[in-house]
């Protein structure tokens, strides 16, 4: 009972530390204005573990490679605690630990489509809320690259457009029958 509960907070604390990476991450890979609080505590609370990583792996196409894999390492780190935590008899060998590396990243998947999902929500919320919002600059930054996408297939209907529905619904299936399905082949391949 004691590890269940151990396990719940750990898995809710870097489940959220790995959340606020990927968020910091999509800011810069959109190139949303930095000038909000969203942004300001993104980077507050990731500066700690983003700075020294950013000396030691450069960006790459502009993109902040460090905090993608630091989101990464703590997936696994996460994984490989879960399973001590549980007694697991897995033996650590090579393809245990790419077992593990490829669960990591259909985790960093699943929460980076949790947050594509939230990002599209808030932006319904505000824009009928609030279209003049000060917020409104910065979902339409980050929401834009999957709109954008999506706009070119199913166009605005009559002024409205459905493209934040569709993305959400994507996000769904991936979530709900694509990821499921990897997973299971990967844990398959390690047992």
């Amino acid at each position: 009972m004691l590890i269940q509960a151990l396990i719940f907070l750990i898995d809710n604390i870097a489940t959220a530390f790995v959340g606020v990476l990927l968020l910091r991450f999509h800011l810069q890979a959109t190139r949303a204005p930095f000038n909000n609080p969203l942004s300001h505590f993104a980077m507050t609370l990731t500066d700690f573990a983003v700075k020294p990583a950013r000396r030691l792996i450069p960006g790459l196409w502009g993109l902040d490679i460090a905090t993608l894999l630091l989101a990464w390492l703590v997936q696994c780190v996460l994984i490989l605690l879960v399973i001590a935590l549980t007694g697991g008899a897995m033996t650590l060998t090579a393809p245990a630990f790419v077992g593990i590396a490829l669960i990591a990243l259909l985790e960093l998947v699943k929460i980076a489509l949790w947050l594509v999902i939230m990002l599209q929500f808030m932006l319904f919320v505000v824009s009928f809320a609030n279209p003049h919002s000060p917020y409104m600059g910065l979902l339409n930054a980050m929401n834009r690259p999957f709109a954008r996408q999506i706009q070119k297939i199913v166009p605005p209907i009559g002024n409205i457009d459905l493209s934040p529905m569709v993305v959400v619904l994507l996000c769904s299936v991936l979530l709900n029958f694509i990821l499921p399905a990897l997973a299971m082949q990967i844990r398959a391949g390690l047992m």
